[in-house]
């Protein structure tokens, strides 16, 4: 039997860093677990996740999430979380060290795209990036209106 390969959709969805792929060229993808505390996975799960400035950095061997805001838990009490803090991505050596080799060209950094919850657990998309130019911007919104045409031109017939 083929293993289907999990996909997030909105239930299991709960965040997105829809800046990234308008910010950058998406050049491959991995998924990776996080290490959260007792609050934080309960701010995950409520959907207060922001995304946007977030990148990892690869330490000693170790990814980190860093920049990454989970707001602070509502009912939590004085053991809250810092919402800000460093967050180690759960990977395998292979991986880490191919997302170490990546980010020595220039240009290339790792960002966040997806933030889910698959079989209880938290996870998080993250995509080696290459940063666009303003010009490389104007381009895909262009072919992007193009498309958005020609659908709407074929869609009368």
């Amino acid at each position: 039997m083929v293993k289907k390969k999990h996909q997030p959709n909105a239930d299991n969805l709960m965040a997105q860093n829809r800046k990234a792929r308008h910010d950058y060229t998406i050049e491959g993808t991995v998924e990776a677990g996080m290490v959260l505390t007792g609050t934080e996975i309960k701010s995950i799960r409520d959907r207060r996740v922001n995304l946007k400035d977030g990148f990892v950095r690869i330490r000693n061997h170790e990814a980190y999430l860093e920049n990454v805001h989970i707001s602070e838990y509502a009912e939590g009490n004085q053991f809250n979380h810092d919402p800000l803090r460093n967050r180690k991505l759960l990977l395998h050596k292979k991986e880490i060290n191919r997302l170490a080799d990546a980010t020595q060209a220039k240009g290339i950094t790792i960002v966040p795209l997806k933030l889910y919850i698959k079989h209880g657990f938290a996870k998080v998309l993250i995509g080696i990036a290459k940063g666009k130019h303003e010009y490389d911007k104007r381009e895909t919104l262009k072919k992007r209106d193009q498309n958005r045409q020609i659908d709407r031109a074929l869609k009368h017939y």
